[in-house]
């Protein structure tokens, strides 16, 4: 049974609502000041609590914000006698599930209440979804237990068990061949072939042979019939990578493929009929090459119908440590090292790093500074990366997430900034920037030699 709290100083709506929503068949509870109220949400569970927007001492805006950190799951009807398009905004932005006004219809209230309940079941269940998913990482090789990267792993369950055609979009090292193939993985043709086409590596004279195959004699050098990669994925994947660089002719086969699932082999005269998943992806803007007329928007939108989006990597900077771990692990075991562990510094450096390359990016990093590495640590001198891109004037946090902090980090990076910015104001003078900064010299030099702070040459 649902539980829904009225919020009202005016006994008569209080009365109204509690008698209408007991007749549905919820369980209902009122209260007449928003203090008392909230002292409620933090002690009692309420799957929905319905307040009017203007009471005295706090007003529904307001009452709205602390009931959603106290509860973020619990949903809120705002009630007004006051409508306005910019209160409703501001409700709506701060998390209200709807805003009605008080001379509302009875009819259209009860399905709004209903609306707001199965609503936050739906939440409920992707929250414990996402939840379970969390120890199933990592995921199909896919390292990542970020929100951004849960929520891919419950996309691609979902998608696999479908045949319908898939666009993944992401920038080059986001793992778009892994998501790929984590599709076919969980699919039910994961027990046939998953074959792979690079379409922007392969040659366009060369192209259509690869996709299609030739019969015996077609051109110079076909000395025998071969089957193309399409007839080898028969019943299975084919994973058409960076579909951007396909040229037009090959384009229009391609259509014909995904339309007719037929095709011809180059010379034949038959029909070769194939039951191919394709799923294809590209780092480039699909959209603005289809305007640009590169691109044949009947062929973009044939393999375009589930579209799914890589984050980058700076999109989920809290899977860095994680995916750092599992790189020196890795690469550990290969190079038959003993490197355990990165130093707080040198994580703290890849954290502020915009990793354009991403993934692919840091896995390079991790390979060289394991390789290079020769004590049991990686320090931040054999991290080879450009310096000059890492940002460390992120703001400290507002708050103290669930999860906690690194204290030592976040005081290290705070140290690193102050020290980096008395060392410009001084031209890199480092007695001056130690008067500056109230420590000694030789307090200043070791806190540059442990902070690894680079192209420090002035005394």
């Amino acid at each position: 049974m649902a539980r829904i709290l009225v919020v009202d100083d005016d006994l008569g709506m209080r009365d109204l609502l509690e008698i209408m929503l007991t007749q549905e068949g919820y369980e209902v509870a009122c209260c007449g000041k928003p203090d008392k109220a909230l002292q409620r949400v933090g002690k009692e569970r309420f799957d929905l609590v319905i307040t009017d927007l203007r009471m005295p001492k706090m007003d529904g805006i307001e009452f709205l914000k602390q009931v959603k950190e106290i509860e973020p799951e619990t949903q809120v009807i705002l009630i007004t006698a006051f409508a306005s398009g910019d209160t409703a905004l501001s409700a709506m932005k701060e998390g209200a599930y709807d805003y009605i006004e008080k001379n509302f219809d009875i009819d259209e209230l009860k399905r709004i209440v209903h609306e707001a309940l199965e609503m936050k079941g739906v939440k409920r269940q992707e929250a414990q979804f996402i939840k379970g998913l969390a120890d199933d990482v990592p995921f199909s090789g896919m390292i990542g237990n970020s929100r951004e990267m849960l929520k891919l792993y419950s996309t691609i369950k979902k998608v696999s068990a479908t045949p319908t055609n898939v666009l993944i979009l992401g920038e080059s090292g986001t793992g778009k061949e892994l998501v790929a193939k984590a599709i076919h993985e969980h699919s039910p043709r994961k027990d046939m072939p998953f074959v792979v086409i690079n379409c922007g590596g392969i040659p366009e004279n060369l192209l259509e042979s690869e996709f299609f195959g030739y019969m015996k004699g077609s051109f110079t050098g076909a000395f025998t019939d071969k089957a193309g990669l399409f007839e080898s994925a028969n019943n299975g994947t084919i994973f058409l990578d960076e579909i951007g660089e396909l040229p037009s002719l090959l384009q229009v086969k391609l259509l014909r493929v995904v339309q007719e699932k037929t095709f011809r082999r180059i010379g034949g005269t038959l029909d070769i009929k194939v039951n191919v998943r394709i799923i294809s992806a590209t780092n480039q803007n699909l959209e603005e090459k289809v305007k640009g007329g590169s691109f044949r928007e009947d062929l973009y939108y044939r393999l375009n119908v589930i579209p799914i989006r890589l984050p980058p990597l700076r999109e989920r900077r809290e899977d860095i440590p994680v995916l750092t771990r599992y790189f020196i692990e890795k690469y550990s075991r290969e190079f038959a090292k003993d490197i355990k562990t990165i130093s707080s510094y040198a994580l703290e450096l890849l954290m502020d790093y915009p990793f354009p390359g991403n993934v692919r990016e840091l896995e390079n990093i991790i390979e060289r500074s394991v390789a290079l590495e020769s004590t049991n640590i990686i320090l931040p001198e054999n991290l080879f990366i450009d310096r000059e891109q890492v940002k460390n004037d992120r703001p400290p946090p507002d708050d103290i997430p669930d999860a906690g902090i690194q204290l030592n980090e976040e005081l290290a990076r705070i140290e690193r900034r102050l020290i980096e910015m008395a060392l410009n104001k001084t031209k890199g003078s480092k007695t001056r920037a130690a008067e500056l900064l109230h420590v000694t010299f030789d307090s200043l030099r070791y806190r540059i030699e442990k902070l690894g702070i680079q192209n420090v040459d002035g005394e």
